[in-house]
């Protein structure tokens, strides 16, 4: 059956719906107020980590089984587009440095919380500083210890933006830039709405969360995979892309401020990344973006459904990459579901789903 499907908000996960709604034949449409850049998106200036073990530490469970599917989906998402997009899954490095050696150990502790099945068996490993010479010699004589958690990945978000932008050219779906409007605006059979915070009005307890990054080029590094640094005040995380790019970020903030960063922000970001690596001394900063991401009150992601023609996907707070396509599949599978038979028995639907936490009606 083929529907006529307004996406309204083309960040990550509107580009995302978008591209698989046309994939299987639908007639799609989709609403974006900024451009076809992204830069109105906080998804444009993301690290786009994929590190499910090393969020567990400050997120929910869901937030864990979430990542580990998306990150099974990621590859072929990729390999399905037209353009190349940077991906790697060659873990994450965790590091700090001696007086923070207790960060360490409540990193660790929270790792084991996990249930038995989240826990990534022997994917999550204390290492020694040989072991971190062998997986990154920039910094094997800096950190005497760390944790490796294998398989986790990243990916490059602004080719990723780009080629999900020309798979949606060439699938023919009508889009119109630098146009706000609103589910009662739209005439279509279907929509999905993806505006972050630009639904705030429909979501009362909807907030802004600032995150600040900063992006440096170097040639005297040579990081092949993100490396966290655990810190009290500022922990740290560097993910390097092609050409010598490394992306930093920390900062999280309780405000919808979208000013440029902070000069405290800066010193802190760019002071932890020297303590890193003193060669990080000599990098040229590229750019200082500051963005908010749409955050619910237990900071976890939503899928409504209002009863009629509307699907509402928002509160994917700072955890955009790393969950979007296992959110994605749960909102075109209640899509289906609703298309088909409406509200009959949806309770028992939802319970029956692998997400079932992540539906709202």
């Amino acid at each position: 059956m083929s529907l006529n499907i307004a996406v309204l908000g083309a960040g990550l996960m509107g580009r995302l719906l978008a591209v698989e709604l046309a994939r299987s034949g639908h007639r799609v449409a989709v609403y974006e107020r900024g451009g076809s850049d992204g830069q109105t998106a906080a998804a444009h200036i993301a690290a786009a980590m994929l590190a499910p073990w090393a969020e567990s530490v400050v997120s929910e469970p869901v937030i864990v089984e979430l990542g580990l599917a998306s990150l099974e989906r990621w590859p072929r998402i990729i390999a399905a587009l037209l353009r190349p997009v940077f991906f790697q899954q060659a873990g994450t490095l965790v590091v700090w440095h001696p007086q923070d050696r207790d960060q360490a150990i409540q990193f660790s502790a929270r790792l084991r919380t996990l249930d038995p099945g989240l826990r990534g068996g022997d994917r999550v490993r204390e290492i020694s500083g040989t072991d971190i010479q062998t997986l990154e010699p920039a910094l094997g004589q800096r950190f005497a210890q760390g944790i490796y958690l294998a398989g986790e990945g990243q990916l490059d978000n602004r080719s990723l933006l780009d080629a999900l932008l020309a798979q949606l050219e060439a699938s023919a779906v009508a889009l119109h830039w630098h146009t706000e409007t609103a589910p009662d605006h739209i005439r279509a059979d279907w929509i999905i709405d993806c505006r972050g915070l630009g639904a705030k009005p429909e979501w009362r307890t909807l907030r802004g969360v600032r995150g600040e990054v900063v992006r440096v080029q170097s040639s005297e590094v040579g990081l092949t995979r993100p490396v966290r640094l655990l810190h009290p005040r500022y922990p740290l995380y560097i993910a390097p892309k092609p050409g010598g790019v490394y992306v930093i970020g920390a900062t999280q903030i309780e405000t919808e401020d979208t000013s440029p960063a902070s000069v405290r922000s800066a010193l802190e970001l760019l002071s932890a990344l020297y303590a890193v690596h003193p060669a990080f001394g000599e990098a040229r900063i590229l750019e200082l973006a500051a963005h908010c991401r749409p955050a619910l009150p237990d900071n976890l992601p939503e899928i409504r459904w209002d009863g009629g023609r509307l699907i509402q996907v928002n509160g994917l707070y700072r955890h955009g990459y790393l969950i979007a396509p296992a959110v994605m599949e749960a909102a075109l599978a209640l899509l289906r579901r609703v298309a088909e038979r409406g509200g009959a028995d949806l309770e028992s639907w939802c319970a029956a789903q692998p997400f079932p936490s992540l539906y709202r009606r």
